[in-house]
């Protein structure tokens, strides 16, 4: 075939439909462009051997789907894991990380608790309830806190009678604690039916003063007399409270003394007051992540407690979705203006034919995404791992060196029957070649793909080797010091400022 046949076979790299990611490996002068439209609301997977040139593949394609010449409104929300992509996306992507350096321009993360669904809440507040009657009692006082905060604080749209456990209002998840410690630990100066607010019994000083009232926002717990068995009027009585959630309670107060859980319990403007009062609604949530004047949102989730990542990449993938969901019809939803969610290492909370909110949510935007403006690139070194359920609904395969054959039958299995020949290349593939095959390329391509203007931090540190920043070969001029190195696992921020000791 000539150039010009390879050319009216693999498209024309002017047109806008088309985004180009390297050049075809057997023709370096015909680039390898991918169609845009399907590659993102159609989902798409990239798949690869650590040390392969996923991350660098990903940082190319962002790169060429934001190019801010071509396409000043895209928009893509990247959930990183590692932190990798703050380095290769800086230029177009605002980045998002706990305990941010706004000097180093990173925006801190916020997540506002009370957007999320009372399952989501439940899930990353309490851990679990465990029973009926608790899941209720909890539901029920949250309704009551949304209730009263928007009656002291309307707000468009959305009347007090009409509020349910899922209606993203304003309240406060500290008032709920000091609420429900009260509720269970609180003495009493009568017995069962009869207790409420006013029996409660703190304990109090020489000057009849409380010893410690509590404080809600502090996560204080109020001091109460001990329970007595007198016969006399003195007599103290414990809660008589059905709840059986003691263990719960006092999970939830440690999370909200936890500098770690911040970012979701005292998320800056967007955390309420013990009253709902808020500084900052869920407009500014949504401008700042899918809104603002870059075109990606890189959400880095390094810092984020284990415990909590899987829920908290469901939940705010669940957020983001509904709201382009119902604003399709407006300027700023998903219909006009479509979102890209990626989400890297997907194997690490995508895993297997699972359940779960996180499965749940991701297999929403990949059945449903399309239609409402919403695509999802899966990243994964193990494809072998990622629910198939997710995998198979991806309309464009990305796929470099892989050398084990589970994965490799895994994506085998996700695409058409008459690729399996092609796909038997993946093995022997160069770092940085792909096969791409699916929806987005006219014909399966074999492609060198290009260098982005800046690489992730996942490319591999050198041994040895002249002009590198380190390596087994460096001599040691100076002594060694590692008072940075304490310093940043300390703070566990890689880029965090020296702290000098005397």
């Amino acid at each position: 075939m000539t150039e010009a046949d390879l050319q009216s076979v693999y498209g024309v790299p002017d047109s806008l439909n088309h985004v180009a990611i390297g050049h075809v490996a057997s023709a370096a002068a015909i680039p390898a462009l991918i169609e845009i439209n399907r590659l993102v609301t159609h989902h798409s997977a990239v798949v690869g051997a650590t040390g392969a040139g996923k991350s660098t593949t990903v940082a190319r394609i962002l790169e060429s789907l934001t190019d801010s010449a071509r396409y000043p409104s895209a928009r893509v929300v990247v959930f990183d894991i590692h932190g990798e992509y703050s380095s290769a996306l800086q230029q177009q992507g605002h980045v998002f990380r706990v305990d941010a350096d706004e000097a180093k321009d990173a925006r801190a993360l916020h997540v506002p608790y009370w957007a999320l669904s009372y399952e989501e809440f439940v899930e990353l507040a309490f851990g679990a309830l465990p029973d009926d009657a608790s899941r209720g009692a909890v539901q029920d006082m949250v309704v009551r806190l949304k209730r009263d905060a928007l009656e002291r604080y309307p707000r468009e749209g959305i009347k007090p009678q009409d509020v349910t456990v899922d209606t993203p209002v304003p309240f406060s998840v500290h008032q709920l604690w000091f609420d429900l410690h009260r509720e269970v630990y609180a003495t009493h100066s009568v017995g069962q039916s009869g207790q409420s607010h006013e029996t409660e019994q703190l304990e109090l000083d020489d000057k009849s003063k409380p010893v410690e009232p509590g404080d809600a926002l502090k996560v204080i717990a109020p001091r109460y007399k001990p329970a007595t068995q007198a016969k006399d009027q003195t007599k103290i009585f414990l809660s008589a409270s059905r709840l059986n959630i003691r263990r719960q309670i006092d999970a939830l107060a440690s999370r909200l003394r936890d500098p770690r859980f911040d970012f979701l319990f005292r998320p800056g403007d967007f955390s309420p007051d013990v009253d709902g009062k808020i500084s900052a609604d869920l407009d500014i949530f949504l401008r700042d992540w899918i809104g603002g004047e870059r075109t990606i949102s890189i959400l880095d989730l390094s810092a984020v407690p284990r415990a909590i990542l899987n829920e908290l990449v469901a939940a705010l993938t669940r957020v983001l979705y509904e709201s382009l969901l119902w604003s399709r019809r407006l300027s700023e939803g998903g219909r006009e203006r479509p979102l890209l969610f990626v989400f890297e290492e997907a194997h690490a909370y995508l895993s297997g034919a699972g359940s779960g909110a996180i499965h749940t949510a991701v297999q929403r935007v990949v059945k449903e995404g399309r239609k409402y403006g919403v695509g999802a690139m899966i990243v994964s070194q193990r494809p072998s791992e990622v629910d198939p359920t997710i995998l198979s609904q991806c309309g464009t395969v990305i796929a470099l060196r892989l050398t084990n054959g589970r994965d490799r039958q895994h994506i085998v299995s996700a695409v058409a029957d008459n690729l399996a020949d092609v796909l038997s290349l993946l093995p022997v593939l160069r770092t940085g070649e792909a096969i791409v095959v699916g929806e987005a390329v006219a014909l399966p391509m074999r492609v060198l793909v290009d260098r982005p203007r800046d690489l992730p931090e996942s490319s591999d540190p050198p041994i040895v080797g002249d002009g590198a920043p380190g390596g087994w070969d460096r001599s040691h001029d100076e002594p060694i010091d590692y008072v940075d190195v304490t310093v940043r696992w300390r703070s566990q921020n890689p880029t965090s400022g020296r702290i000098h000791v005397s």
